[in-house]
């Protein structure tokens, strides 16, 4: 009898983010949520050749290749997010400040926010997705956007595109074509898809 057997592989998230955690536990899905190791600045500032979908994709996969060496066997999910408007890039908002001047920036403008999910066991990648979403900012007046800011405040610093869109954010937009979950940052349905083929979850 083997006394050390290989323990049944878990689903480890590789983030903290309030809203992921929320969508798999929403979905019935059991997993552990760890903070990535990677450093998103570093990774953004040797790669800015690279495309912002493509971008989204390399931020997901290192992130779960940054959790997966310690996690022999388990499966961990990395997810990641990039915005552009305009041939212009933005990442998460640093302050309150930094949300109100980038969300005065694509105020009526249609920007592209992809999304991307990758998972890998044992160092190998095994399944990403990646999708766009094309989100068309209304003419809000200023003082909805203060309103807003102080509303959502600090929820609207947790995302690339500084919108609490499963909540108050939805009035920001006149106009989104794209995936309900891929804005939220988590491409659910392929996942799910995925998860059960692997039988991580009911076929």
């Amino acid at each position: 009898m083997n006394p050390h057997p290989m323990q049944h592989p878990k689903l480890i998230l590789a983030s903290q983010s309030k809203t992921r955690m929320r969508l798999l536990q929403q979905a019935g899905i059991q997993f552990i949520a760890q903070s990535s190791q990677v450093d998103e600045d570093q990774l953004k500032s040797e790669n800015t050749d690279l495309s912002q979908l493509l971008m989204a994709k390399l931020l997901a996969n290192a992130k779960a290749l940054s959790l997966s060496g310690s996690n022999p066997n388990h499966y961990v999910l990395g997810a990641d997010q990039t915005l552009s408007c305009d041939d212009t890039y933005f990442s998460k908002p640093r302050n309150k400040a930094d949300a109100r001047e980038q969300l005065q920036y694509l105020k009526g403008k249609t920007h592209q926010l992809h999304s991307a999910i990758t998972v890998v066991q044992n160092e190998r990648v095994l399944f990403t997705h990646v999708d766009i979403a094309k989100m068309t900012m209304r003419n809000f007046s200023e003082s909805f956007l203060e309103t807003y800011l102080n509303t959502v405040d600090p929820d609207v610093l947790n995302s690339v595109g500084c919108y609490h869109y499963e909540g108050q954010g939805i009035q920001l937009f006149e106009k989104v074509e794209g995936d309900y979950f891929t804005i939220l940052g988590l491409s659910l349905l392929p996942l799910l898809a995925f998860l059960r083929q692997t039988g991580m979850t009911t076929a």
